[in-house]
């Protein structure tokens, strides 16, 4: 029987050049799941070197799947292609050259604050990255609007407050419709006339050419454009001007981020699975999960720079692997769940849950060997607070391991701008391998599009019972009477919740509330 340290070295990846290993040792697969898999794995690798040649990935939006060629421009399909990755990100560059020197410059002098307005892979990657990245040398203090949330709009600028003159908004968002960063827009543009101010002279879009925020800006002479292409998802576009502006602007390392994910790109395209620790890992989520997404994964970077790594992760796997069909249109509903906070604060958190509750994840640790830049105090003779945390770490995989519970460990030398652009690549290629080991399209989202349908459709409802309490005004009406008298038969939740929300802000709706919702009454004033 091989003793714990042989096990170790047998499941370890060790990058040390690169400052990077993964330990798969404690999630070791069952007898002969490497060669059960060894075909599967074969035809992803194949797959994969079809999309990163052009192939269209995406056959619900007739796409390529292009977000590797970010980082490596000379493997686009074209040389059109190539030369539009290499102006963006100088352009990218220029920009916030002349931002930081003052040549651009808001109504009120120097850009001060950053303002990101964007959803999904357009705020989640860009939050991620600024957190992790951001520091005393910050050139820009850097906000997010990701939402539709009037109160949280209300909780940015009041932090702004003072200070618009000096604020650059970004807003992103490839067709300039998706109603979060739309009404993120045209809040701020509120706030800025409000203060006498001109929107177009603090805005910039990231978006699609054509798209509606394309013309808006043009229109209305915004300070730049930069592109958003077809071929790049919005969940895989953090090395793209979607994640490279804001970056930028902060004042941060871009090139290290496309050198860090260009050099795990190189890593993870060598087609032998015991030696590319993408294709390691997506193995590993297959038997771990039984291949059907059977148990969560839980990230626990111990590191408060990389707190949100999970929340960026939970969009770039489960939007990529939460699909009801496979390739062959039959129902399989598969997914990986994500979730996680951070070592060592978990630890007083659910690990006691990890260890001793319902058997239903696996771990997935980030250990960061440098604690700080420079050397630290003792908080005990001969032990620092870094100590103590590899120690939490260390102490947590061992007692999840003593219960039977499996783990993966990630290690990198430090968080620099290098390494979060290969942890990025790495869960990318991940991501892609494992969808086609299971045979689903990583690069479509038809559920988040019914979501989108769903909510047009509520809003159009929204409007209809509106207009119904209009006709009748004065009158108290319940949803019964609502529906039944408009046509909207089979509404009524739907009508209740949306009236009951219209009641509870400005406006001529009021509600006499009941315990039953059959007998809560509005009325329009």
């Amino acid at each position: 029987m091989a003793s714990s340290f042989e096990r170790f070295r047998t499941g370890l990846l060790n990058f040390t050049a690169d400052g990077f290993s993964l330990d798969l040792s404690r999630a070791p697969g069952p007898e002969g799941h490497a060669a059960k898999m060894q075909a599967a794995m074969r035809r992803a690798f194949e797959a994969m070197a079809a999309l990163e040649k052009g192939a269209v990935a995406n056959p619900d939006e007739k796409r390529m799947v292009g977000h590797y060629w970010l980082r490596a421009p000379e493997l686009a399909p074209d040389a059109p292609t190539a030369d539009a990755i290499r102006s963006a990100v100088g352009a990218v560059e220029t920009f916030a050259r002349d931002v930081h020197s003052g040549r651009v410059r808001g109504e009120k002098g120097a850009f001060t604050d950053l303002l990101c307005i964007g959803i999904g892979g357009s705020a989640l990657g860009p939050q991620f990255v600024a957190d992790a990245l951001g520091g005393k040398t910050d050139r820009m203090r850097v906000h997010f609007i990701d939402n539709t949330d009037p109160d949280g709009f209300d909780r940015v600028f009041d932090g702004l407050e003072g200070r618009l003159g000096t604020t650059l908004a970004v807003v992103t968002s490839k067709s300039g419709s998706t109603p979060e960063p739309r009404n993120g827009q045209l809040e701020a543009a509120a706030r800025w006339q409000a203060a006498g101010l001109s929107f177009a002279r603090h805005a910039v879009a990231v978006t699609g050419e054509g798209s509606q925020l394309d013309g808006v800006a043009a229109r209305d002479g915004w300070l730049a454009r930069f592109p958003m292409w077809d071929w790049v998802g919005g969940r895989t576009s953090e090395l793209g001007p979607v994640g490279l502006l804001p970056a930028a602007l902060q004042g941060l390392d871009i090139r290290g981020l496309l050198a860090g994910a260009a050099r795990m790109d190189e890593l993870t395209r060598v087609p032998d699975a015991t030696r590319n620790p993408a294709a390691r890992l997506a193995l590993a989520w297959h038997h771990l999960t039984d291949g059907r997404g059977s148990k969560a994964m839980v990230v626990l970077p111990y590191k408060d720079r990389l707190l949100l790594l999970s929340r960026y992760l939970q969009q770039l796997v489960m939007e990529s692997l939460g699909k009801e069909l496979d390739l062959q249109g039959v129902r399989v509903n598969q997914g990986l769940t994500v979730y996680g906070n951070k070592g060592s604060t978990d630890q007083h958190a659910y690990v006691q849950q990890l260890r001793d509750g319902v058997d239903n994840f696996f771990a997935v640790f980030i250990e960061v060997l440098r604690d700080r830049e420079g050397a630290s105090p003792e908080v005990e003779p001969g032990v620092t607070s870094g100590d103590y945390l590899q120690a939490f770490l260390l102490g947590t995989r061992e007692a999840l391991s003593g219960g039977g519970r499996a783990s993966i460990t990630i290690t990198v030398e430090r968080v620099d701008a290098r390494t979060v652009g290969m942890l990025i690549a790495l869960f990318e290629r991940a991501v892609g391998l494992y969808a086609s080991l299971i045979g689903i399209n990583a690069y479509h989202q038809p559920g988040v599009e019914a979501g989108k349908k769903a909510a047009t459709a509520a809003l159009v409802l929204r409007e209809k019972a509106v207009s119904a309490l209009k006709a009748q005004r004065g009158r108290w009406m319940n949803c019964s009477e609502i529906c039944g008298e408009n046509g909207l038969e089979g509404s009524d939740e739907l009508v209740y919740k949306i009236l009951l929300h219209v009641a509870a802000n400005p406006g001529s709706v009021s509600a006499r509330p009941d315990e039953d919702p059959a007998k809560t009454l509005f009325r329009h004033t």
